[in-house]
């Protein structure tokens, strides 16, 4: 896949920088809190991508099951080419085989070639839906969003953020990065913000937008792998749901499943940071373990003023 390197002009001023999360630097863009480093990443992507109707675009606040999400997304639009024994999935990490447009293909500026890859393609990224780029909207491709209760996000990236830091660095304070957090400034954050543009697309553009939840496709893995086949255009036959097809595609690509394939055990991402990290474990509720009353209800506040007024809500959020 050839690049160029091209990095477009800021179209607007940065308007500050913050260090609160250590190493990784961000820049409030257009109301969003945006990795520095990904920055020109973001506006090569707006400026070039060409998208085709056929895409198929993933999006999450980092740490909102991304990695489940792909599993599932490549598995279900590509069982026709793999089969369980030699899937791709069991060499190669999701992240992979699904590549972030703004931190993967368009990186630092540079500008890939993507006319031959098959179709369907499949992208991923974190960005806000008003920082998509106007082809991924005006071509009418499918965009798949999966949000997470932002308790569980919030300790998951926690976590996530700290083992990525130098060995020589010391961990942020969970005191330190909530407040961070509940202040919106956090990856591709405010999160709430970044759900609200995903959710009212969903409702303005259902048949090309699809908001799942964490939590519901924790409880339900059958029912939402039907309907994220039905809704990417690859419905399971007759003769699939007879032959078991949509529970085994819920097994492989389970979290337990994909956390103990030697890929993810000891495997490194393009950056050398170990696969690993994408796994911690997966489960609803955590949060319970980190956060003090006060922070759960910080949290639930911040969530039933920007949410509810939209018809958004959480199970864990003011229950």
């Amino acid at each position: 896949m050839a690049t160029s390197n091209i990095v477009p002009a800021l179209e607007e001023p940065l308007s500050s920088i913050e260090k609160g999360w250590k190493s990784f630097h961000l820049t409030q863009y257009q109301g969003f809190w945006l990795p520095l480093k990904f920055l020109s990443g973001v506006m090569a992507c707006r400026e070039r991508f060409e998208a085709c109707k056929d895409d198929i675009i993933l999006n999450s606040i980092p740490k909102s099951g991304t990695t489940w999400l792909k599993a599932l997304t490549f598995t279900i639009s590509n069982r026709a080419c793999h089969d369980f024994h030699n899937h791709p999935l069991l060499t190669t990490n999701a992240h992979a085989l699904v590549p972030n447009l703004d931190m993967d293909l368009y990186v630092y500026g540079q500008i890939p070639d993507l006319t031959n890859l098959p179709s369907p393609r499949l992208f991923s990224s974190h960005v806000p839906y008003e920082l998509l780029p106007t082809s991924i909207i005006e071509s009418n491709c499918r965009i798949i969003y999966l949000c997470r209760n932002p308790k569980d996000t919030f300790v998951s990236l926690w976590h996530f953020l700290n083992n990525l830091l130098p060995e020589d660095e010391p961990p942020v304070p969970m005191e330190e990065a909530f407040e961070l957090f509940h202040g919106g400034i956090s990856l591709f954050g405010p999160f709430w913000e970044n759900l609200l543009g995903y959710w009212k697309a969903s409702l303005e553009r259902p048949e090309r937008v699809l908001f799942m939840k964490y939590e519901e496709l924790k409880e339900d893995p059958t029912f939402h792998c039907r309907r994220l086949a039905e809704f990417l255009g690859f419905p399971f036959s007759i003769e699939e749901e007879r032959q078991g097809l949509v529970e085994k595609i819920e097994r492989f690509c389970s979290f337990e499943s994909l956390k103990n394939l030697e890929v993810n055990k000891s495997g490194t991402t393009r950056r050398g940071k170990p696969n690993k990290n994408f796994f911690r474990r997966g489960i609803v509720g955590d949060w319970k373990n980190h956060l003090t009353a006060e922070m759960s209800e910080k949290l639930d506040q911040v969530s039933q003023q920007k949410l509810e007024a939209f018809g958004l809500t959480f199970k864990d959020v003011g229950n």
